[in-house]
């Protein structure tokens, strides 16, 4: 099973040994040492797979944790030194995958990669089939398209990216650092001026008046929520 996985954790020997280990089982290894580098990381490499220490500077792994809650789903194992079971739920109360307290068999986190993988993979492929429609708007998460009235809407792949991160997001305000973050790294160099624009671009494809919303909702100060009324 092949993956990249980014290991965040202030204990540089530990990320270089378990970087070391880790591409033995052919896995693509990229570390940080501090929470704002890893977070940085997140944006750029898209790993498949992050495996997360709590206790860092700057930030402990649990705000380092919200963060990426707010970015997307990319599956977290949390290493931590203290066996605490409140910690535990803490962590898997904000989303995390699996935990697991220091020190550890390297081989288990082996394991626990690949069953964490399989989970995540098995979600992505039934998605590929999820269509959701609001009213005469379907979009196809899986295969990328989108139709009006049964009627094809073409969108460049950063317009559909910013839709279906809106679309994934029903009502709740997504700011523009933060569909910054979804889509950089899909189609060139994107700005944060670059958000409006695509936004505009996709509400007149959709045919959304902006003073009258159906879907695409301005958040003054914030950025943007979708709102349409789900049918399916």
């Amino acid at each position: 099973m092949t993956a990249t996985i980014l290991i965040i954790d202030d204990d540089e020997k530990l990320n270089e040994r378990l970087g070391r280990y880790l591409r033995k089982f052919d896995f693509t290894v990229i570390s940080a040492d501090r929470p704002t580098e890893g977070l940085r990381l997140l944006g750029e490499e898209r790993p498949d797979l992050v495996i997360l220490d709590v206790m860092m500077p700057e930030m402990d792994g649990f705000e380092a944790l919200q963060e990426m809650r707010s970015r997307g789903d990319v599956p977290v194992i949390m290493l931590t030194a203290r066996g605490d079971v409140n910690d535990r739920i803490a962590g898997l109360e904000l989303g995390a995958d699996d935990y697991l307290p220091k020190p550890f068999e390297p081989r288990e986190l082996v394991a626990r990669i690949q069953t964490v993988l399989r989970r995540h993979r098995a979600g992505l492929e039934k998605e590929k089939h999820v269509e959701r429609r609001f009213g005469a708007l379907a979009v196809n998460l899986g295969s990328g398209t989108v139709t009006m009235a049964g009627e094809s809407i073409p969108l460049t792949d950063l317009e559909f990216k910013i839709l279906s991160v809106l679309v994934r997001n029903a009502g709740t305000a997504m700011d523009r650092d933060r569909l910054l973050d979804q889509v950089r790294g899909v189609e060139g160099d994107v700005f944060d001026r670059s958000i409006d624009v695509l936004v505009s671009r996709l509400r007149q494809k959709l045919g959304d008046d902006p003073k009258n919303p159906r879907y695409i909702k301005t958040v003054w100060g914030t950025g943007y929520m979708f709102i349409g009324e789900r049918t399916l």
